[in-house]
C-alpha cells in the first residue's frame, strides 16, 4: 500500500514468470503432437529402416520416454540453460539461437525505430488535421502499407534497387570482402562502431536498408492508423480543452497533454509490433538471405528438428512476454491511474 508502483511491478513479474512456464508447456505439447517421425527426418530413409538405429536415436534424444517424463527432462535442461541439441546442425540449440537472434533483432530494431518516428508523426498530423486533404492522403498511405504483401514487396525492392538500379547491396549482412566485427552484441552496426570499424559499419548499414524498409512499410501503416485514433480520442478529453483555455501554446498542448494521453495505446501497439517483427520476418529474411531467427525457424520446421523448433518457440514466447512486461512498467510510470488500480 505504501509503494503502489513496487506492488504493481511485483504482480506483473509474477504473471510474467507464470506465462513463461505456460510457453514451455504449450511449446512442448504442440511439438509432441506433430504427426511425423523425427527419427526418419533426422536419420534419412536408409538408417530409418534400421530398428536398431531408430532405437538408438530415440534413446539419445529421450523420445522413448513417456511425455510427462520428457517434459520433466526438458524443464530440467532449461533450468541449466540447455535447450537441447539440433539434429540438423549438431550444435547446441542455444548456440544456434545466440547466433541467429542478434541478426533478427538488428533488423527489427531498425525497422521499429523508423516506424515509430514516421508512424506516430504521421498519425498525429492526420489527427490534428482531421478530415483534411493531408488526413485523407495519410490514411490512404497507411492502408497501402497494411495491404501490401510483405514477400511481394521484398522481391520487388530487391529486383528494382539491387538488380536494376544497383543503389543498394544484395543479400547478406555484409559484403564478401568484409569480416564481421568483433562480437560484443551480435549487431553488426553496433559492434562495428564499438570496434571503430567505420567502413564495416557503413556496409552493414547499407545492407540493412532494404530489408528494414520492407518491414517498415507495414509497421508504419499500422502505427499511423492506431496513432491517429489514439490522438483523436485524446483531443476530445476535458483536460485538453482546459489546457487550451489556459492559453498554453499549441506545441505544449500537443506534446504534454495530447501525446501523453494517447501514449498508452500507442505503446501497446509498439510492443506487439516489435514482437511480431522478431518472429515474423521469415519471408523477408529468406529473400535477402538474412541469416536470422526466421530462417533458422523455417529450416528447423522443414527438417523436423524438434529441439530447434522448441527453442525458437521458447525464444519468441519469452520475447513477447518480456516486451509486454516492459510495456506494463511504462504504463505504471506514465499513468498514475494504473498504479492506483
Amino acid at each position: 500500500a505504501r509503494h503502489p508502483l513496487a506492488r504493481y511491478i511485483g504482480i506483473r513479474l509474477l504473471v510474467s514468470v507464470l506465462l513463461v512456464w505456460g510457453v514451455t508447456l504449450v511449446t512442448f505439447v504442440l511439438t509432441a503432437l506433430v504427426p511425423a517421425n523425427p527419427a526418419a527426418a533426422a536419420l534419412g530413409e536408409r538408417q530409418a529402416s534400421d530398428p536398431a538405429a531408430v532405437a538408438a536415436f530415440e534413446r539419445e534424444w529421450g523420445l522413448d520416454q513417456p511425455l510427462p517424463v520428457q517434459y520433466g527432462m526438458y524443464l530440467g535442461r532449461l533450468v541449466h540453460g540447455d535447450l537441447g541439441r539440433s539434429t540438423q546442425t549438431r550444435n547446441p540449440v542455444a548456440t544456434d539461437l545466440a547466433s541467429a537472434f542478434p541478426a533478427t533483432a538488428e533488423l527489427a530494431i531498425a525497422a521499429l525505430t523508423l516506424s515509430v518516428l514516421l508512424g506516430v508523426g504521421l498519425g498525429m498530423v492526420a489527427a490534428m488535421r482531421h478530415r483534411s486533404i493531408a488526413d485523407q492522403a495519410i490514411r490512404v498511405f497507411s492502408l497501402i502499407g497494411i495491404s501490401t504483401p510483405t514477400f511481394w514487396l521484398a522481391l520487388l525492392m530487391f529486383y528494382v534497387f539491387f538488380y536494376q538500379l544497383g543503389w543498394a547491396p544484395g543479400s547478406g549482412r555484409l559484403d564478401a570482402q568484409f569480416m564481421p566485427p568483433p562480437r560484443v552484441t551480435g549487431l553488426y552496426t553496433v559492434d562495428a562502431l564499438l570496434a571503430g570499424e567505420f567502413v564495416v559499419f557503413r556496409n552493414a548499414l547499407a545492407h540493412l536498408v532494404l530489408p528494414a524498409s520492407v518491414l517498415m512499410l507495414y509497421t508504419v501503416g499500422l502505427l499511423t492508423r492506431f496513432s491517429r485514433t489514439a490522438v483523436l480520442d485524446a483531443l476530445g478529453n476535458d483536460y485538453v480543452t482546459a489546457a487550451r483555455a489556459k492559453g498554453l501554446p499549441g506545441r505544449v498542448v500537443t506534446l504534454r497533454y495530447v501525446l501523453r494521453g494517447a501514449l498508452l495505446p500507442i505503446l501497446t501497439v509498439v510492443g506487439l509490433t516489435f514482437g511480431s517483427l522478431l518472429s515474423g520476418a521469415v519471408l523477408t529474411e529468406t529473400v535477402f538471405a538474412w541469416n536470422g531467427l526466421g530462417q533458422y525457424a523455417y529450416n528447423a520446421a522443414t527438417t523436423l528438428d524438434l529441439q530447434a523448433v522448441m527453442g525458437v518457440g521458447l525464444v519468441v514466447g519469452v520475447t513477447y512476454i518480456a516486451i509486454n512486461f516492459v510495456v506494463d512498467l511504462l504504463y505504471g510510470v506514465i499513468d498514475p491511474r494504473v498504479r492506483a488500480r
